[in-house]
Order: C-alpha cells, then structure tokens, then sequence
C-alpha cells in the first residue's frame, strides 16, 4: 500500500538534480526508495515504525554481501522436531493452508541456526514475500477458506514451501555492495537522529479522503512473522487475529497538520523531498506553506500515477497526481 515502486524513474530524476551524500528514508516501507539511494552510492539510512518493512532493508539495504546458500536453505525447512506450533495454532482456516502454516512455524523453528544477521533478514524478506504472494490480493483483512481463491494463478497455486526457495533466489540477486556503510532502524520518526543527514525523504502515511490508512490492519500478518509475535500480543476476539494498531498522529485530520510541521522543524538542517499525492490530508497549499516556513526555497514536481487497490484496477480513486516537495 502506497509503495513508490513505478515512481523509481521519475524519483531518481528528481534526486539527481540535488547536492547530497546521505540521505535518510524516513518512512521505507517496502524499501524501494531506499534501495534507490543505495543504487545511486549514497550513503542510505532506512528507517520504519513496523518491524518487517525494516527486515526488508536490513536484508536489501545494510547488507552489501550476505546471500543464502544452498545448504543453509536446506537447513532452515528441514524437519524440526518438537518446535512451537504457534502460526498454525493461530491462524489454522484463517489465511493459510494447515501445510502453509507448519511450514512457517518450521522455518522459524530453525532460524536461530542461522547466526548473521542480514542472512537472517533475507530469510525472514524471503518468508514474507512468499506469503504476500500466496495471499491472494497481498493483504491480511478478511477471514476465510484459504483455497477460495484457487482461480488458476500460479502465485496462489504454489503452496508457501514452494514460493519460499524461489524468493530466497529474488533477494539473493538484490545484494549489492555500493562502498558505502549503511543503516537501518526501527523507529518512531520523531526519536530519529537529524544530524548528519543530507537529504530527507519523507513518506508518510498521508489521512486518505475514504478508507483509512492503516497498515497494521493490511499487514499484521507480516509484522507478526517478522518476529514471531514476540511483544505483539494477538487479539484473539478478532477474526484474522489482528494486533493491535500503534498510534500515529499522521493517521487523523485532528493531528496530521501539526505532525508534518513537527517533520520539517526536526529535519530543518537537511533538503526535504515530501512524497504526496492528491488524494491525500492534508492539500498540497498547506504542506508547502508548512515546510516553507522552514525552507527558503520550495520547488513543487508533478507526476501522473495510479494506485492499485486490490484487483480493482479501474477505481477511479486510484487516479492520483503525485507531488514531490523540496525544500532547500
């Protein structure tokens, strides 16, 4: 939801035009903008609230070298005996197959074996990717027969176990090492260091004019998997066995205005790029008179863009232009 991805070009034309060494992601998300600064040799610091979009970076970002070799792939779906039955216990008709589910709770069972890191991140991306990919519209919102949707795609089609050596494969190509020393953290954006930061990139969770903007409620699944559930309590009374949404002053008309203005003050020493789009909270003339007030110079950049909202390709609110703000 709101990912950058087909806006890499038009983004990177846009960073081209500025003087910058190391740029900040603030919020990642799926971490395409930070891998896009990685690619470009800055030096790239990810950050994101939720814990799986910071697996994602710390498997594609940070890491410069670290794959998943054959054996050690082997060793992380081989049986396991006697480990916890959790996801399956959970989750048992909910999302995934009973097979899908054990198999989740095996590779977790094995993943302390694997010692570094960022091999381990790739694990978990891998493991993620393979149920977004299972799940037949990518998000974990409305219970039901797992097999409902077996229309004939080869995503849905593939069992968990099937997709999971074949994403290992996709995150193994993106490692790269650009000569730089990369970070990720795991943060509220307001406990973020401003120091040292050339560039910001800001893309928040803008108030949407309908529906919300709640990526707990579209992804609890991931975040769970990405550590377990460990201090993420499930709430039980739940259909999909949801956890429960952390506040962020960016989700309600009441706070928003004051959050962005909060941004810009905190990050005032670097160039701002705030990703905004058309449908969002709040208008286009407030943010920039917002960032203006911290920022000599505004330049507002114009793009084009469609959102897909599940299978429904054809909204019409989907229909979006994209800004970029900078402030210099």
């Amino acid at each position: 939801m709101g990912s950058k991805h087909r806006l890499l070009p038009w983004l990177r034309d846009v960073f081209a035009e500025l003087p910058f060494d190391t740029a900040l992601d603030a919020f990642s998300g799926s971490g395409c903008v930070s891998y896009l600064l990685k690619t470009m040799g800055k030096t790239v610091v990810a950050n994101d609230r939720l814990r799986f979009p910071s697996t994602i970076a710390t498997a594609t970002v940070e890491n410069s070298g670290a794959v998943l070799d054959p054996p050690t792939v082997s060793a992380l779906i081989a049986p396991a005996a006697g480990h916890d039955r959790f996801i399956e216990r959970t989750f048992r008709g909910i999302f995934f197959t009973p097979a899908d589910l054990r198999f989740l709770d095996r590779v977790w069972a094995n993943l302390p074996s694997v010692r570094d890191p960022h091999r381990r991140a790739l694990a978990l991306s891998a493991l993620i990717r393979s149920c977004v990919k299972r799940q037949p519209r990518g998000v974990f919102t409305v219970a039901g027969d797992p097999d409902r949707y077996k229309d004939g795609r080869r995503d849905v089609l593939l069992s968990i176990e099937q997709h999971f050596p074949e994403q290992v494969e996709v995150y193994n190509a993106c490692v790269f090492d650009n000569g730089r020393r990369h970070t990720v953290l795991n943060r509220d954006v307001f406990a973020v260091d401003p120091q040292g930061l050339d560039l910001v990139y800001l893309d928040p969770p803008y108030v949407p004019r309908a529906d919300d903007n709640c990526y707990v409620k579209r992804y609890h699944f991931l975040e769970g998997l990405a550590c377990y559930w460990k201090g993420l309590p499930v709430l039980r009374h739940t259909k999909v066995r949801k956890i429960a949404k952390p506040f962020t002053p960016f989700s309600y008309r009441r706070t928003a205005v004051a959050a962005f203005e909060g941004l810009f003050e905190r990050f005032r020493d670097s160039i701002l790029v705030l990703s905004y789009s058309s449908n969002g909270f709040p208008d286009l003339e407030v943010l920039a008179a917002a960032m203006r007030r911290h920022k000599s110079k505004i330049e507002v950049h114009t793009h084009p863009h469609r959102y897909h909202f599940g299978t429904h390709d054809r909204v019409r609110r989907a229909e979006v232009r994209e800004y970029l703000i900078v402030g210099r």
